[in-house]
């Protein structure tokens, strides 16, 4: 088994000005990839629309208890999508069923008359609102006006006495619709959320009013609470890794995608995150740059017989599902992630050199271009107007300010969403 695939260089102290700057840096360009509140009120709004419709459906009459969201928007590390053709964001849903709808669903028919039930409802919905709906291996799509998709898989419960977070297991059909596959949203939500939790341990602290000097949110209807979410640390760094695999990477290209599922990388990262936290570290720069250098550490490389490798990333909440599976279809896969790994490291030692060495902004605004896609040009360029107006409406004047979107803890609360 193999437990060290990187090297850990000693690295320079980073000045807490630097990590300050790039933090306000960080935050200007993940909201620039949220949802605004427009979209945000959309996707809460179809989000309610076809839960309510499915609740009602004669197909799961009597078994389906509740409509919630999973992935990414409900994690809070939601990002603009690859597919850069359309501005609407995805969202995931699970139709949870209660367990006893299980013996409607046994034998090797079972798993594909619950997806064919699921679609046949699907497209009554799609046909009254006049959205186009897709049929996959385990989940439909449906696309709303929008722009925005949304995923909804079909879940029975199944909960596990002697499993971490086993009250909330499920089962979920096979990509050939002949067994169910373990799985657990809300438990994945559970164990991200307590990572997220682990308040770091800053040995040189800003104080509170430094941090959110000029950090303003609007006030949005939540689905779930998208500030409590979305101002997270961990979910800033995830926000950021998925933003630099998406240029890395380009659009999907089917089969011959190599990029990382989102997520493999949110759960190295929120691995990589439990571990460092609590450790000593002078900045949230240095916290994030040993947590992305470490990433590689928390999942297991087996040797074969041929002489590929078995990556293996038990999913923390159904330990039977290999997070890494897809990272096992050829080698390539598996050396375009160290590829782009190495290729992350380099952009933001290039990032902080430029702020380290006060190279500029357009020599900045280069670099962050390169890693995190145009789109983040104009955000920053945005900020840095507002900042100026700000300043001479104060009477001062700043280049590129040293004040931070600094990590705050916000204990999770519970999500109801929808459901009966």
């Amino acid at each position: 088994m193999i437990r060290e695939p990187v090297t850990l260089p000693q690295r320079p102290r980073i000045s807490m000005r630097s990590s300050a700057r790039f933090f306000h840096l960080v935050d200007a360009i993940a909201r620039a990839h949220e949802p605004t509140t427009t979209q945000l009120t959309a996707l809460e709004r179809s989000y309610n629309s076809t839960g309510e419709f499915l609740s009602a459906c004669p197909e799961f009459q009597g078994d389906l208890i509740q409509i919630h969201a999973h992935g990414s928007r409900q994690l809070g590390t939601i990002v603009r999508p690859r597919d850069g053709s359309r501005e609407g964001f995805d969202i995931d849903l699970i139709a949870r069923l209660a367990s006893g709808a299980r013996r409607k669903y046994e034998g090797e028919h079972g798993p594909a008359l619950l997806l064919d039930r699921l679609h046949r409802a699907l497209s009554r919905y799609a046909d009254a609102h006049g959205l186009r709906l897709h049929r996959w291996e385990r989940c439909a799509t449906l696309e709303y006006a929008e722009g925005m998709c949304a995923d909804i898989a079909p879940v029975i419960d199944s909960p596990l006495l002697a499993a971490p977070f086993g009250e909330t297991h499920g089962l979920l059909p096979d990509r050939e619709l002949r067994l169910f596959d373990s799985t657990n949203p809300r438990g994945y939500a559970k164990h991200f959320d307590l990572a997220a939790t682990i308040s770091p341990n800053f040995t040189a602290v800003m104080s509170f009013s430094e941090a959110m000097d000029s950090v303003t949110r609007a006030e949005v209807t939540p689905l779930p609470a998208a500030q409590e979410v979305f101002d997270r640390l961990l979910c800033r760094l995830v926000q950021l890794l998925k933003l630099h695999r998406n240029v890395a990477f380009g659009i999907a290209q089917g089969s011959q995608d190599m990029a990382p599922s989102s997520v493999f990388l949110t759960t190295l990262a929120a691995m990589a995150y439990a571990v460092e936290a609590p450790q000593p570290h002078e900045s949230p720069l240095e916290l994030l740059l040993d947590i992305v250098e470490r990433m590689p550490l928390h999942f297991e490389r087996i040797p074969r017989p041929d002489g590929s490798e078995e990556w293996i990333l038990p999913n923390p909440s159904a330990l039977r599902d290999n997070l890494a599976a897809s990272m096992n279809s050829h080698g390539a896969r598996q050396e375009a992630f160290f590829s782009w790994h190495q290729r992350l490291i380099g952009d933001l030692k290039r990032i902080l050199h430029a702020i380290e060495n006060h190279e500029g902004l357009d020599v900045l605004i280069k670099a962050l271009e390169g890693a995190f896609g145009p789109r983040c040009a104009v955000a920053i360029q945005q900020d840095q107007t507002q900042r100026r107006q700000s300043s001479r409406a104060e009477g001062r004047v700043t280049l590129i300010s040293s004040a931070a979107a600094a990590p705050v803890s916000v204990a999770a609360r519970p999500h109801t969403y929808f459901g009966r």
